[in-house]
């Protein structure tokens, strides 16, 4: 996983310190009057399935055992296993053999990947003092595993380019574009310089981009203790948080760009298969970039001079933080052997009885940077238990309706290259038996986490509702709501308080449901817990046994909470007479991302007219602008009128479509028993159908792996989400003709869904 731990999604997972836990209590008890989870609706069951349903998941809740994860979790995360090693190949062996032993239809598939890592890595400090960074994290007598340096990868940026520059430092911040606009503000040029970057403000792949595209020469990417550090409490081994040596580690590749092996996008790397020559790899970067530790980063922040940086750009080293050029000069090289290595995914098979064709398909990845312990071994060993209980149901004689594949996916750290190859390898075989996916990661204690489809944010909800928290002994969807209202501003807590359903996030990228969601369309969502499980393991040689088990979740008690709520998910999805798929909530959410991109552009039009004024009366000095990007002194270039009324109108089919299907689908249930078997198949293949609705052929401007017209990560935000991507990043962009054609793109994409809902009308009505 490349979110850090308690970032499990997008937008859930909230640090909570002693004082805020006191005060949830007190507001848990405003929602501890709920009705008995039995009385309560079920998506995709009539009453009596229901019945029967739970009787199924309170037996599959009493398998689940917090010491199996304990001992797998021991046994996985034993010696380093990144990708192309010894002890990745003999991990993806082991899970393979427990899934065979718990009577799944279990294969290895493998994959050839492109794997760099490093031969050189230099940092040096040259002027006006020297220094030479140390780039190794120390063993621990506290931390087992910390002492197996042999088989440790040193910290590097997989998929950094080859290079050997020098010249002066420029601190950079988050190293995004707004850093750079406030640079140009001040008359900081990093053209031919080397730029030093704190980790955080994006996804680390973001910062040597945006670095390179300013002319930098190399890019380093430092831990700052405020964000990642002693600033957040004790560090390791004392405490959870990240100690003066320890480093992130971390792909660097341009994901947003797309997915998967560098060498082979679009098309599985199998052995066979035609790959770029390497300087074609349009993810690779264009200039070397090395992460360090805040301790190695420390005497070259305090060589800079030049002038103070903004207070918002100031981190917890025991420094005054300059922003440079110079005088500080660094020397960085960075060389690397460009392998390529097998990579395997286990994949395990248990098929439906009665609609073998739709498949349930659910992930975690099993690779880690080192031992992994937190990412991804919390998820994948609450996978496992999970996977393990479905299977002993299977073995007392209960069979799914629909077939359900569990997947270990390798190489998820370097760029989901696992879970991206596999379905481009089977994307023929998804479109037309992937009913959902379900994703997971590194999971900790806390709160329930949950982005995806909005199509399922209902069925995600009563999930959340038939959980209990191990903590508040509420239910889990009722703890978080707890706690959004706690953390939300004072207007929107009226709407946390009455809105039935609690939202969901969209899903950017990060993790393995970004091939299944936003380049086949496939119904996916990401589950998760954190929150309260903060620390500074992340990507670096102590995430590890001795460090989660003191740290991240003591006891595996929401492993297994995890593992009920996931378990509940697939078991749902598998055995409902009707997908449970839910259009209500997924129009609401889109008439606000057409609010939202409608005020964009309203909003930049306002500010433009402003400036402008401000010029002409000469109140605006042009070298304060505060976007750097003026087009002429007399102004900038005006905000032409956006025609959003396709989409508006768009829209309003969409509410028309879903309000009469809602309409004929409570007609149909106070008619009938079940539907009858040939209706429900014919609904389920319409509800595959919905999200495959979503996508285009074409793809996004610039980047056509990426189909998805609703979901998918921004050009400059890597793991954040951009809603209505094309429509909104053109806008953001000022390129307004092609937000004009994104318009009408998006506007066609919604029509069409909406007409498979009127489908799904007739279909009931019959």
């Amino acid at each position: 996983m490349d979110l850090p731990p308690g970032n499990v999604s997008n937008q859930s997972g909230i640090a909570m310190n002693s004082i805020v836990r006191r005060g949830l209590t007190v507001i848990v008890i405003l929602f501890s009057g709920c009705a008995a989870v039995a009385a309560q609706p079920m998506a995709g069951f009539d009453t009596s399935h229901a019945a029967g349903e739970r009787s199924l998941e309170a037996r599959f809740d009493g398998a689940i055992k917090a010491e199996n994860m304990r001992t797998w979790m021991k046994n996985l995360s034993s010696h380093a296993h990144h990708v192309g090693s010894k002890h990745d190949e003999e991990n993806a062996a082991y899970i393979a053999s427990l899934f065979r032993s718990w009577g799944y239809d279990t294969r290895v598939e493998e994959f050839t990947v492109l794997f760099p890592t490093p031969k050189t890595c230099l940092l040096e400090l040259t002027s006006p003092v020297t220094y030479r960074a140390g780039l190794a994290e120390p063993p621990l007598p506290e931390d087992t595993t910390s002492g197996q340096t042999a088989e440790q990868l040193p910290l590097y940026n997989c998929y950094s380019c080859d290079g050997d520059v020098a010249g002066q430092l420029v601190y950079v911040n988050f190293g995004v574009p707004k850093d750079y606009e406030e640079l140009d503000r001040r008359g900081i040029d990093v053209k031919g310089r080397i730029v030093i970057a704190r980790y955080g403000g994006s996804w680390r792949g973001i910062k040597p981009k945006v670095a390179a595209e300013h002319g930098a020469a190399g890019c380093i990417i430092y831990s700052d203790p405020r964000d990642d550090g002693y600033f957040e409490g004790d560090v390791y081994p004392r405490g959870a948080y990240r100690s003066e040596f320890g480093g992130q580690r971390g792909s660097v590749a341009d994901m947003p760009l797309y997915a998967g092996d560098p060498l082979t996008p679009f098309v599985g790397a199998t052995k066979d298969a035609k790959r770029l020559p390497l300087k074609e790899a349009r993810t690779l970067t264009t200039i070397p970039v090395l992460p360090i530790s805040y301790g190695d980063a420390l005497p070259l922040l305090r060589a800079l001079g030049g002038p103070v940086a903004p207070v918002e750009w100031r981190g917890a080293l025991p420094i005054t933080y300059h922003l440079g050029p110079g005088p500080a000069t660094v020397h960085l090289k960075l060389e690397f052997s460009w392998d390529m290595v097998p990579i395997r995914d286990v994949i395990a098979t248990l098929k439906g009885s009665g609609e073998p064709g739709e498949w349930i398909i659910r992930g975690n990845h099993h690779d880690a940077w080192v031992y992994g312990a937190g990412d991804p071994r919390s998820g994948l060993v609450s996978m496992m238990e999970e996977a393990r209980g479905v299977g002993l149901l299977a073995g007392r004689g209960w069979h799914p309706k629909r077939t359900i594949v569990y997947c270990a996916w390798d190489g998820e750290e370097p760029g989901l290259l696992g879970s991206t190859e596999w379905v481009e390898t089977h994307a023929g075989e998804l479109s037309g038996h992937a009913a959902a996916y379900i994703n997971s990661d590194g999971n900790g204690r806390g709160f329930l986490s949950a982005g995806g489809s909005h199509t399922l944010e209902k069925f995600v909800n009563q999930v959340a509702r038939d959980v209990t928290d191990p903590e508040t002994h509420v239910s889990v969807g009722e703890r978080l709501r707890a706690v959004e209202i706690l953390h939300a501003p004072v207007p929107e807590r009226k709407v946390l308080r009455e809105r039935a359903d609690l939202r969901i996030g969209a899903l950017g990228s990060g993790s393995d449901y970004t091939p299944f969601l936003q380049h086949c369309g496939i119904a996916s969502l990401n589950i998760g817990y954190g929150g309260e499980n903060g620390g500074g393991s992340y990507h670096s040689v102590y995430d590890s046994f001795d460090h989660y088990t003191r740290f991240g979740d003591p006891g595996f008690v929401y492993g297994v909470t995890q593992a009920q709520t996931a378990g509940r998910i697939v078991l749902r999805l598998a055995d409902a007479e009707v997908l449970p798929f839910d259009f209500e909530n997924f129009t609401e959410t889109i008439a606000l991302y057409l609010q939202e991109v409608m005020k964009l552009a309203d909003d930049m039009r306002d500010e433009t007219e402003e400036m402008n004024r401000k010029i002409q009366e000469k109140s605006f000095d042009l070298s304060a602008d505060p976007t750097g990007v003026w087009i002429t002194p007399k102004g900038r270039e005006p905000v032409p009128f956006l025609d959003f009324s396709p989409m508006q109108n768009a829209l309003a089919l969409l509410k028309g479509s879903t309000s009469r299907f809602g309409d004929a689908w409570k007609a149909a249930g106070a008619a009938r028993g079940p539907l009858p078997a040939e209706t429900a198949r014919s609904l389920d293949r319409l509800f595959m159908d919905f999200e495959r609705s979503l996508i285009t052929k074409e793809g996004l401007p610039g980047r056509p792996w990426y189909v998805h017209q609703i979901y998918a990560p921004g050009r400059y935000t890597g793991y954040g989400v951009k809603t209505l991507p094309g429509v909104r990043e053109a806008i953001e962009t000022r390129r307004w003709k092609e937000a004009g054609e994104q318009i009408l793109v998006a506007s066609g994409v919604l029509e069409h869904a909406a007409g498979l809902i009127d489908r799904g009308t007739s279909l009931l009505k019959q």
